[in-house]
């Protein structure tokens, strides 16, 4: 028997059909994965089936004595207590007994003189807990809130909304319900908790519906797919890759369907303000079939245009874009990062893997000379421009709309030299008018996150640094991000837990293994993980800040005609390199457009031979200039002449 099944589900919010008459049903030991684009309604489909939210019409039916879990995308107000307290809630009675019993134990072991009272209290709860046979749930709370990074002492109201939804995740796994429903689980968790919790739910065989953005996740995982498109819900018996290619096709033929009925359409639109003979029959059913099809028109619900990105380029870096040496950084006697050496070259494109709190994204500012190292040294390379997202969004203004967020008031933005109206900017990134003008602060997770690419998106850049950007999109945002990313002509300094997103994009990994030791791979997630060592990081010592330098006066130097002849040469040669740099680049994008005219194989042998040497000659040209820069910029550096 189904464990839950629906009949005929719609539900209209605002004037909008998120569910049209729906059905379906799962069937113990499922593992359905509920795709669907941001704003289609799969959290309200997930709340629906909880019993959270009523629909307008269709009726639920669960199978007899069926307990359901779920993990919201929100987190509710007003939940009180530990972190183990509200995890020990999914187990109803036996769970009061298993929190009593962690309050008793912690306060006693805290008590520095015990009462008769304490032990009192901790003998009365371990009885309960015996008596209702809750001691393999207490050792699964214990064994989930450690593979979630989780501490059960600390108070659930002072964390943050991450480490609020992992403490939510542990609540609704720990319940043993007959069906486990979790509304994008892998957000905020590193790649081992995603590991762990991928094993744990296929190791208790738990009949689970879940929402989720990491291919790697739905792709163990899933053993159906359901789809929801426009209001109806559709499903699909097959791996993940099959969904694909049969999506396409299904999509292919509707729009060749639709394609057709428009054509026909217009023909008869055309033919009746022509005039009829309405005395005739046969004029009166072609009348009546025309205002049939008016009306099927008028009900079809066209698929959303897809996310349009593009990214500003900006002038090209120097071939360095910065090197790391024996860096060092770390928290009292906790190194987070020790003796770490690195180079980031033009057009790498590099990930960061490690656990939550490893110290990835204080990596990300010491390579950017945001954070200034403990020991060791930072050069960057010249002419670097660089977009940061940031996985916290402390760069959009939640008070303002998503449109002045963008453009900060302005009615237009540049994208790539040309001028857009930022509400066709905003559209490219699927907002509505009617979205692009309310708060940041009522945006959801993936409207925050398409916002915060469409604001780094017009600003130009050659060093793109991404910390989390695939939190909370649809799975078919994340493949045109993707995408973008891998043509992407710049440098890529990306940190993500989504390993499939990793394999795709990166060409190269530092791994955090531990002790502050980050060592560095060839490749992506599975690479990493095919080349990292079996054995544990070598222990290594805590940082030691730099002593600081006793302030001296710096002794006035006064330099030879000979030598100040030669820094004001230098001088002028490093402001012509630019110019250089400008022309050799307008040349060289001249010739590599006329090359790729579609024509051009009609020129003769000899000129192709030319302008292929005349390629080779400008590209080495261009890289000795920036060489050249680099060089200069580092020997006048910190130089100045009376």
């Amino acid at each position: 028997m189904a464990v839950v099944s629906l009949h005929d589900i719609s539900i209209n919010f605002t004037g909008t059909i998120l569910l049209d008459g729906i059905s379906m049903q799962i069937e113990p030991g499922e593992r359905v994965c509920l795709l669907g684009r941001n704003g289609e309604g799969k959290s309200t489909l997930l709340s629906i089936i909880e019993g959270i939210t009523k629909p307008d019409e269709g009726s639920i039916d669960y199978a007899r004595g069926s307990k359901v879990a779920m993990l919201p995308q929100e987190v509710p107000q007003n939940l009180d207590g530990s972190v183990y307290d509200i995890a020990a809630q999914g187990l109803g009675a036996v769970g009061r007994n298993l929190s009593a019993y962690h309050d008793a134990s912690r306060a006693l072991a805290e008590s520095i003189d015990p009462d008769d009272a304490q032990v009192t209290n901790l003998e009365r709860a371990q009885h309960a807990l015996e008596d209702a046979g809750g001691w393999p749930h207490h050792q699964t709370i214990e064994t989930v809130l450690s593979h979630l990074k989780l501490d059960g002492d600390e108070s659930f109201s002072s964390l943050s909304g991450g480490t609020k939804r992992r403490a939510l995740l542990a609540r609704a796994l720990v319940s043993d319900p007959d069906l486990l429903i979790l509304d994008e689980p892998t957000n905020h968790l590193d790649i081992d908790s995603i590991s762990w919790l991928e094993d744990f739910l296929l190791r208790q065989n738990t009949t689970l519906l879940f929402v989720t953005h990491d291919r790697a996740f739905l792709k163990r995982l899933a053993t159906r797919i359901i789809e929801l498109d426009r209001g109806k819900l559709y499903s699909w018996d097959c791996d993940y890759s099959t969904y694909l290619e049969r999506k396409d096709a299904v999509l292919e033929a509707e729009a060749k369907q639709n394609h057709n009925f428009d054509r026909k359409l217009a023909e008869e639109e055309a033919w009746i303000r022509r005039g009829i003979k309405a005395r005739r029959t046969r004029n009166m059913g072609r009348v009546r079939d025309l205002r049939q099809m008016r009306k099927e028109r008028q009900a079809r619900r066209d698929r959303t245009g897809s996310v349009k990105m593009v990214i500003q380029d900006a002038d090209r870096t120097g071939k360095l874009v910065v090197e790391a040496t024996d860096i060092c950084f770390g928290f009292d006697d906790t190194p987070l990062i020790s003796d770490f050496s690195a180079a980031v070259m033009r057009g790498d494109k590099v990930g960061l893997i490690g656990p939550n709190g490893v110290g990835k994204t204080t990596l990300l500012k010491i390579l950017l000379g945001e954070l200034e190292p403990q020991s060791g040294s930072i050069r960057h390379g010249v002419n670097l421009q660089i977009s940061y997202f940031d996985q916290l969004r402390e760069q959009l203004d939640e008070t303002q709309s998503a449109r002045h967020n963008v453009a900060d008031g302005n009615d237009f933005v540049t994208i790539n030299g040309n001028q857009l109206h930022v509400m066709s900017h905003l559209k490219n990134f699927l907002f509505t008018p009617d979205r692009a003008k309310v708060p940041v602060s009522v945006l959801s997770g993936g409207e925050r996150n398409r916002l915060l690419l469409a604001r780094l998106f017009t600003r130009p850049s050659n060093v793109l640094v991404m910390d989390e950007p695939t939190n909370d999109l649809d799975v078919e945002t994340l493949d045109l991000l993707e995408e973008l990313l891998m043509d992407y002509p710049g440098t890529l300094l990306l940190v993500s837990h989504d390993r499939a997103f990793l394999n795709n994009v990166v060409t190269s990994t530092f791994g955090f293994e531990g002790n502050g030791w980050v060592a560095e791979y060839v490749g992506g997630y599975d690479d990493w993980i095919r080349q990292r060592p079996n054995t544990p990081a070598p222990t290594t010592k805590a940082c030691k800040a730099k002593p600081e330098a006793k302030p001296k006066k710096p002794a006035k130097q006064k330099l030879s005609y000979k030598e100040k002849f030669e820094l004001e040469k230098k001088q002028a040669e490093l402001k012509k390199i630019p110019l250089l740099i400008e022309s050799l680049e307008t040349d060289l994008e001249e010739l590599q457009t006329r090359m790729a005219a579609p024509d051009y194989f009609k020129n003769s042998g000899e000129v192709m031979a030319d302008d292929q040497k005349r390629l080779e000659s400008l590209e080495s040209d261009l890289e000795i200039a920036y060489e050249n820069w680099e060089q200069l910029e580092s020997t006048l550096e910190g130089i100045e002449l009376d």
